[in-house]
């Protein structure tokens, strides 16, 4: 099992809306970062733990976890020209951008910030805390994941 952080603008997507879907299972479009994609392509599998994080709003930071319910597909949103997610280069016979599926499974019982996050010596090396990474998709040890859980 591998696992996960990914990003979401609340005011387009956030844990709230995840937990309402049917079977509380969206799938993860608008990815339009290469290396965000090949992760979500080639890395991410059935089972794998996401921590799903609220970006770009009042107070950045975890507020639940989803797991990967279906490996990448297509991201069809890349075909529609009316989609803000558009991509001419991108045909349903030669993808260029895919998506997965992902599941809710619990919220957090409060959100781990952003700065919380920064201030901790034992999480120099994720991703997230990193001068100038503005992935949407990353990888999370399974150290990290254990260690933020427990600042829950």
């Amino acid at each position: 099992m591998r696992y996960w952080l990914m990003k979401s603008e609340p005011s387009e997507f956030s844990i709230d809306d995840l937990e309402k879907r049917p079977h509380q299972i969206e799938h993860w479009d608008g990815v339009r970062n290469y290396q965000a994609r090949n992760m979500m392509r080639d890395e991410m599998k059935v089972g794998d733990l996401v921590f799903f994080y609220h970006s770009n709003c009042d107070t950045p930071g975890i507020v639940g976890i989803a797991k990967i319910s279906r490996e990448a597909y297509p991201d069809f949103t890349a075909f529609d020209v009316d989609d803000k997610h558009y991509d001419p280069g991108s045909k349903p016979g030669d993808p260029r951008w895919f998506m997965v599926d992902v599941q809710f499974v619990r919220k957090l019982k409060r959100t781990i910030t952003l700065s919380e996050l920064k201030d901790r010596p034992e999480l120099d090396g994720l991703a997230l805390v990193r001068r100038g990474n503005r992935l949407s998709v990353m990888p999370v040890t399974a150290a990290q994941w254990t260690y933020i859980l427990s600042l829950e």
